[in-house]
């Protein structure tokens, strides 16, 4: 079993766990139902903290940040499928159902879907093509139980109709806020332009007249500040943290950590033992 394993290329993906991990770095550009099999899953976005466990139905906004845990039971296995509610195929249930969203929703980004016995019956009726990876179901298929999980959330849930089928483009929010946020999200400038509703050149430009700093040098001194913090003041181990500020490596933290401060990461954590003694 490959983790996670594609069933229908780009659209449906089974994931598949034995032991917890942690994944810190989540950008959702399309909606994105995750159905919970085993296990337990929790999102943890700016504003949001959401658990499920097996049996259970979440639905993920589109254009967000966020960082999701996934612990196996004892004992037991990690089982999620992921759908993901790709804007091309939400347009074609627009035209074929002839639905329009009539307002703005103003509801939470991300929702854990009451279940009732038609999506309980749906849930189960996926979970076969998914641990078989996928090898009986086609394209065409796949496109359908995608097109059937979509028409019974709004069955469950009719307020989703201004949820799932607003293609506006994410509007151009506060800068400053959103950056102190999510600065550790090891993320392209690109990606963080667009989730602040900038183009790459605006987001740019607005940046340096914000922070007087480009956003990757910006970027790095605060991840790096926040470290600095983290193992001074909160005792924690640089092994610990780096991932959770952005960095792809032990290695590139502790030599950047070094360039800045002056000494290694683990010198610091050494050094206030030494001194707590």
């Amino acid at each position: 079993m490959i983790s996670p394993a594609e069933i229908l290329p780009g659209v449906i993906f089974y994931s598949y766990l034995s032991t917890e991990r942690k994944e810190k770095v989540c950008l959702w550009n399309h909606h994105t139902l995750i159905l919970q099999v085993s296990g337990r899953l929790t999102l943890e976005t700016v504003g949001q903290t959401i658990s499920m466990t097996g049996g259970e139905m979440l639905l993920i906004g589109r254009n967000q940040l966020g960082t999701l845990t996934k612990t196996p039971l004892p004992g037991g296995n990690y089982e999620t499928i992921v759908i993901s509610l790709q804007e091309d195929l939400l347009r074609k249930i627009v035209l074929e159902e002839r639905l329009k969203a009539d307002q703005k929703y103003m509801g939470p980004p991300n929702l854990l879907i009451p279940v009732n016995e038609f999506l309980q019956g749906y849930f189960q009726s996926v979970v076969p093509y998914a641990r078989s990876s996928g090898t009986a179901m086609t394209d065409e298929m796949g496109i359908l139980k995608v097109k059937e999980g979509v028409k019974l959330l709004l069955l469950a849930m009719p307020g989703l109709l201004n949820f799932l089928f607003d293609f506006s483009e994410p509007h151009k929010i506060d800068l400053e806020r959103f950056m102190l946020n999510n600065f550790h999200f090891n993320i392209p400038i690109e990606k963080f332009a667009q989730l602040t509703g900038r183009s790459l050149a605006g987001f740019k430009r607005d940046f340096q007249k914000l922070f007087d700093c480009p956003p990757r040098r910006w970027l790095l001194n605060k991840r790096l500040n926040e470290a600095k913090h983290l193992i001074e003041m909160k005792k924690q181990k640089p092994s610990s943290i780096y991932l959770d500020l952005g960095f792809e490596s032990l290695s590139h933290f502790s030599n950047a950590f070094k360039k800045k401060f002056g000494i290694a990461p683990r010198a610091l954590t050494d050094l206030q033992a030494t001194h707590a003694s």
